[in-house]
């Protein structure tokens, strides 16, 4: 007999991160849905100012022969954890803003003149791109990282769903549905993901893995 509330995590977990939830009493599984790989690339100019919009194009950069002379310049990026893992490995931080559609608008009114290396992967929005092409931002996208589904079929009865993107989610829903499940996302794009999909959504006050896990073990404390 099923006692305990099962979380699902379509992204593998650290050991503290998941040490949190089984501390809470719940049983937890975790695997990676999407599988990431980093693309070399090589930079056609040598650009003013460096954009970020996620933690695997900054691990993608740190891999890179030019990641010694990308040190140097300035960036601005989005997401909280995006930046301080940028600090942490010696980049300046100008701007740093939850979701693009923020961030987009302080491009155009700030940095206008700027000759802006833009790394992404290959599910990116459109937000920034049209951003800077609207207001003839000069600007090289580099795409430095591939991300792809990697379902897998889950057979235990799960009563929380653990989301990270919109590409996490449909490579859930290729193997398996959503029920009764309740629904946690770090975003709202993420969420939006799941509209007419999910009856029960919770989105995460910040964009971090460990908000995603405050919000699902304080939806089921209430």
């Amino acid at each position: 007999m099923k006692t305990k509330i099962c979380v699902l995590s379509t992204k593998k977990l650290h050991s503290n991160q998941k040490q949190f939830l089984l501390n809470a009493g719940f049983s937890v599984i975790d695997a990676d849905f999407i599988k990431i790989t980093f693309v070399p690339f090589q930079l056609k100019t040598i650009p003013t100012l460096l954009l970020f919009t996620s933690q695997n194009a900054v691990k993608s950069v740190l891999q890179n022969e030019s990641f010694e002379t990308l040190k140097q310049i300035t960036a601005v990026c989005v997401g909280s954890k995006t930046k301080q893992l940028l600090q942490e490995n010696g980049f300046e931080i100008l701007e740093v803003q939850e979701y693009a559609g923020d961030l987009a608008p302080i491009i155009q009114e700030k940095y206008p003149l700027e000759q802006i290396a833009f790394f992404a992967g290959n599910l990116r929005r459109n937000v920034l791109p049209h951003a800077m092409q609207k207001s003839n931002i000069s600007f090289e996208e580099y795409m430095v990282y591939q991300n792809s589904a990697n379902s897998i079929e889950i057979k235990a009865e799960t009563d929380a769903l653990l989301f990270f993107s919109p590409s996490g989610i449909h490579s859930y829903l290729k193997q398996n549905s959503i029920e009764n499940q309740t629904c946690f996302c770090i975003g709202t794009t993420t969420a939006a993901a799941l509209n007419g999909i999910a009856k029960n959504i919770v989105i995460a006050n910040k964009q971090t893995v460990e908000n995603v896990i405050i919000q699902c073990i304080n939806y089921y404390k209430k």
